[in-house]
């Protein structure tokens, strides 16, 4: 009896083992429901319960990943209406942050807020989805920002590693063309679903792609060891955004890098050890692609 109790714990054990290691994820997700009025709200409870098992739950790639290994991301959605007693409309925040080689410093390498969130949710009702099938607008939404929050891992990691992530959102892109909700066409803006992907898989933009990699994998994960030799990396890959936004100006991409990067740029060239010179190239660069923000990118002079 007792050999059979240990052999079913050892099979409970590996059992797990292979569990934890199933899926990619570890999304922390939120709803924020202060701007809309009324008490019944226990929907949103079910609701946020619901989409935390459908994208941590769920297998989004071959990749077997340890539990310390899995990607840290936060999606936190703001109820502004609701439309009717199953329709809700609001935005949503999706920050990624990726591990630095050798050090405790996370680096957040997307920080978006989707403005265009709409859906039906019917309390306890089922989240099914398949890939290449628009089943419901909110499966749809989890499941595109889920392949998108691994593209943009995986593009820090390696070369255009994030492809196959990208290709996916696409094809959820393509499967949600006759949805009257908003976000998934070409027409409703030049920054939503549609074009974030789009922009990520044109061949004329291959300079963002490029910036991930050289930016993360060969700058900052340098610089624990080599801290001037990851730096200068870290400023040619953006000098290739420069390149991308003399070309297109107006790209959503650069938005999104911005939006992901401005802070850590400042932190890392407003070091008093970053030679005067060196600082004053990268203010000049940062200014011109992100004008809005020149006063910020002013102070990394002002730290000598």
């Amino acid at each position: 009896m007792a050999t059979m109790k240990l052999i079913l714990i050892t099979l409970l054990i590996g059992l797990s083992t292979i569990l934890s290691h199933g899926q990619e994820l570890n999304c922390m997700i939120s709803i924020n429901t202060t701007k809309i009025e009324g008490t019944d709200k226990k929907v949103f409870e079910t609701l946020q319960n619901a989409m935390y098992e459908f994208v941590n739950n769920r297998k989004w790639s071959n990749y077997n990943l340890k539990p310390e290994e899995k990607i840290e991301c936060t999606m936190r959605i703001t109820i502004n209406e609701r439309l009717t007693a199953d329709e809700f409309k609001g935005t949503m925040n999706i920050v990624v942050r990726r591990p630095v080689l050798n050090s405790a410093y996370n680096s957040t390498i997307l920080n978006s807020v989707d403005k265009n969130i709409q859906f039906r949710y019917v309390e306890y009702q089922p989240l099914d989805y398949s890939d290449g099938t628009f089943t419901s607008n909110i499966t749809s939404l989890l499941a595109y920002y889920s392949y998108t929050v691994l593209a943009f891992y995986f593009d820090s990691f390696s070369q255009n590693g994030g492809n196959a992530f990208f290709e996916k959102a696409q094809e959820i892109v393509n499967s949600a063309q006759n949805t009257s909700e908003p976000g998934w066409k070409a027409f409703d803006s030049d920054k939503n679903r549609y074009w974030l992907v789009n922009n990520y898989l044109n061949p004329a933009n291959s300079g963002i792609r490029d910036f991930a990699y050289k930016y993360h994998r060969l700058g900052l994960d340098l610089m624990y060891d080599k801290v001037d030799q990851g730096r200068t990396t870290a400023t040619e890959a953006i000098e290739t955004l420069q390149k991308v936004y003399n070309s297109k100006p107006n790209l959503y991409a650069l938005q999104l890098i911005f939006d992901a990067k401005r802070d850590e740029f400042v932190n890392i060239y407003g070091d008093q050890k970053v030679a005067p010179m060196e600082k004053t190239t990268i203010v000049n660069i940062l200014r011109e692609i992100d004008p809005a923000n020149s006063s910020k990118y002013q102070t990394i002079l002002g730290t000598n």
